[in-house]
């Protein structure tokens, strides 16, 4: 059976007209209990103001920077020419600091441990980088009550293999809330190369050391994977360059020595040691020489493969600060406050429609 068409442009209406209804409705009763919702907002506004009052300054520490990574380009010609002695000169490089990867490999725990273990000097004194953090900051305070976590200290150049349970567990609590709450890394130009790295905690100088070491840090371990193939080559060809040096000096005395034998010449049989002396430091100063030649190449090779972490801005004192504003803390809270209490309203009105019907 159909449905006239009147018949359906009529339910239509009403059902939009019940809808404005419904609304009018609504915000009528809204309004109804602006009293409350305003002491609500106000409320909020109030709690929101305290909390700005109360919460504590941070401070930003900011560095930027970007890495120059050369790559040996002709040089890969030059590699069979070292193949003769068992050195490879091609260059392997690694994807570290390549892309993205940087962003997650300055947010490791590798990285970071290695940041907050590292050595500082503050007024004399030589301590851990964490053990400073612990000292200067809420976490460490709030850990100062605990007998037990109190006791834990990072003595200075101890093995990180011999750390024990809590020591492993309290430098992993520190170095998440470091990843998680205190430590932005990011580009601020997506079609640039430069990375900022930002510390924002509530010790100043923490904020600028551990920026700084967190690069510094970084850039070494980056340094060592892309050189670290080119440098056992460097110290193997160096290795065989001082001992083919040592046997070429002793082959260059021992012809000396026969050769003043040979004023004499009645012993004519020293000319044939004095030939085959001579034959083996020619032989010596041909093998002496091609090292040499890869020795040299390898060095160029490795000063090529070398990266350069160039640093743009450097955290400087006094850093920038940051707190949450009093105006940020009213707005916020009475927003908060009023959306609150509009919700239980809204809430308590809806279940007592549903009770009634």
């Amino acid at each position: 059976m159909e449905v006239p068409n009147d018949a359906l442009k009529k339910s239509d209406d009403i059902s939009l007209k019940e809808l404005v209804l419904k609304l009018l409705s609504w915000c009528k009763y809204l309004l109804s209990k602006w009293l409350i919702i305003c002491i609500m907002g106000l409320l909020g506004a109030g709690l929101g103001l305290v909390f700005s009052l109360f919460s504590k300054q941070k401070y930003i520490g900011a560095l930027t920077f970007v890495v120059e990574d050369t790559k040996p380009g002709g040089l890969a010609a030059y590699a069979g020419l070292a193949g003769q002695f068992g050195i490879d000169l091609g260059g392997g490089g690694s994807g570290i600091f390549e892309g993205e990867n940087i962003m997650g490999f300055l947010r490791s725990r590798f990285i970071v441990e290695k940041a907050l273990l590292s050595s500082i000097e503050v007024n004399g004194k030589r301590m851990n980088l964490v053990t400073w953090y612990l000292q200067h900051t809420e976490l460490g305070e709030k850990l100062q009550k605990d007998t037990v976590l109190r006791s834990i200290t990072y003595p200075l150049g101890q093995d990180r293999k011999q750390f024990s349970l809590l020591q492993d567990s309290l430098l992993h609590i520190i170095q998440t809330r470091l990843i998680t709450k205190e430590l932005e890394i990011k580009k601020p130009d997506k079609k640039q190369s430069f990375i900022e790295v930002r510390a924002t905690t509530e010790n100043e100088l923490f904020s600028k050391l551990f920026t700084e070491r967190l690069v510094s840090e970084a850039a070494d371990f980056y340094t060592y994977t892309k050189t670290k193939r080119s440098k056992v080559n460097v110290d193997k060809l160096q290795f065989l360059a001082d001992s083919l040096q040592d046997l070429l000096n002793k082959k260059t005395y021992a012809l000396a020595a026969v050769q003043d034998v040979n004023l004499n010449p009645v012993r004519q049989v020293s000319n044939v040691r004095g030939e085959l002396v001579a034959r083996d430091k020619v032989v010596l100063q041909t093998m002496y020489g091609e090292v040499i030649k890869n020795l040299e190449l390898s060095k160029l090779t490795m000063a090529q493969e070398t990266p350069i972490v160039q640093v743009i801005d450097a955290p400087i004192l006094p850093l920038e600060k940051k707190r949450f504003g009093k105006l940020k803390g009213l707005v916020i809270g009475g927003l908060l406050g009023g959306f609150f209490i509009v919700f239980i309203l809204v809430f308590r009105r809806i279940y007592q429609e549903m009770m009634a019907h």
